[in-house]
């Protein structure tokens, strides 16, 4: 039988056998701390002193990413970006399925020996807008076996989205090619997965290979449909109870918060760890539960607020922040709004960034703004950016229409 490489001799031996239940299985391994990746040079140097051990990225685009983690003695969960159906990928076209498996044979032989490689990603969240997933995970684990032929040194690991009990079931018997099950997961559902996967028979090692708050699809609305945002200190507080609830968890390999790096989905805070490449509240709580606390942390924003939810054009619009700096010193705020989002995709595929909107602002301070409502109906939000002495940054934003 061939040997896998895992830093965890437990998490090898739940691998190689797959007949572990989650009792025996391994508990968050220290070894795997880290977080999915999206960003340049300078977001990953920041991962790595915050504590980061290893860096989940999602297609060989990424592969930039090997030599660079390695230099900061890190290692990489590489992804193979397998095509999706929703993007125009046919599976049942023989020619097109040839082609990316020769792509993906020769993206593992040039890199299998790479000594930043943790693990193979095998896809990530191909089953999206597809009503039945099954055959198409089938075909991921047809492709892993293909990649564990080539290197059966390192696991492979899928990646699925988590959003129902149904979902989960086909995997409690599926994909025996797949070592590692990941599962991109959000909002309170993370304290309920240990329970589930046992329900539901899956006794594969899992990875969370994206763990976030309460994803967009999620929130609470307005009338008019806005999702409601977190700040980033109630952001920081769901990741610090996570991980923790993770890392007590005997089936839970690792947890990846998502997004090191930043990103448009929904708005452009929603999802990122990081505004303007610099660091925030939920990168303090990762570094903290990497053993690494912040002696400067970022500011916490203890309420906000506006004074309607809608207004009349032209109207006076009032909103307010209450925020701290780690050291009580002032903060600096930045309004700012822009048109409600427009351009929402599935599965995390790229939107266009909605324009800002230049209002008449009659008075703005830390803590208050006033300024003139847009003269068009529609929706809109006001962001809140606040900068402490150290430039570490929160944020938050309000939806508001006018009508």
């Amino acid at each position: 039988m061939s040997r896998l490489y895992l830093p965890s001799l437990r998490a090898a031996l739940c691998v190689l056998v797959l007949s572990c239940t989650a009792t025996a299985s391994p508990a968050a391994d220290p070894a795997w701390q880290g977080a999915a990746f999206e960003g340049d040079r300078t977001a990953l140097q920041k991962l790595a002193e915050a504590g980061a051990r290893v860096v989940r990225v999602y297609r060989e685009s990424d592969a930039w990413v090997l030599d660079a983690a390695h230099a900061l003695g890190m290692k990489v969960v590489m992804g193979l970006w397998l095509g999706h159906p929703r993007h125009g990928f046919d599976y049942g076209d023989p020619a097109m399925v040839a082609a990316q498996d020769a792509r993906i044979r020769d993206f593992v032989q040039r890199h299998r020996d790479h000594p930043a490689l943790l693990a193979w990603g095998v896809g990530n969240e191909i089953e999206t807008g597809v009503a039945d997933p099954k055959p198409l995970w089938r075909e991921v684990d047809r492709v892993a076996g293909i990649v564990k032929a080539l290197d059966p040194r390192h696991p492979t690991m899928m990646v699925v989205a988590d959003n129902s009990d149904d979902g989960l079931r086909p995997l409690a018997d599926c994909c025996r090619q797949i070592d590692l099950l990941g599962l991109n997961v959000y909002g309170g559902a993370i304290f309920e997965l240990p329970a589930r996967l046992q329900r539901l028979g899956v006794t594969k090692p899992v990875v969370v290979t994206e763990l976030g708050p309460l994803g967009q699809w999620q929130a609470g609305r307005k009338p008019w449909g806005a999702p409601v945002e977190l700040t980033s200190t109630q952001k920081a507080d769901f990741f610090r109870e996570a991980l923790a609830f993770v890392a007590s968890q005997p089936q839970i390999v690792a947890a990846f918060p998502f997004l090191w790096g930043e990103k448009q989905e929904q708005t452009a805070t929603w999802h990122s760890l990081l505004v303007d490449g610099r660091e925030t509240a939920m990168t303090d709580a990762l570094a903290a539960a990497w053993g690494r606390p912040e002696t400067t942390a970022a500011p916490r924003i203890l309420g906000i607020g506006i004074a309607a939810d809608e207004f009349a054009p032209g109207a006076d619009i009032s909103a307010g922040v209450d925020a701290r700096a780690f050291d009580g010193s002032p903060l600096t705020t930045e309004w700012t709004v822009q048109a409600e989002a427009s351009d929402l995709r599935a599965g995390g595929d790229a939107e266009t960034v909605p324009p800002r909107i230049d209002v008449r602002v009659l008075q703005a301070d830390a803590r208050s703004v006033r300024f003139v409502a847009p003269a068009s109906t529609g929706a809109y939000r006001l962001f809140i950016t606040l900068t402490d002495r150290a430039g570490r940054v929160a944020t938050a934003n309000l939806p508001f229409r006018v009508r």
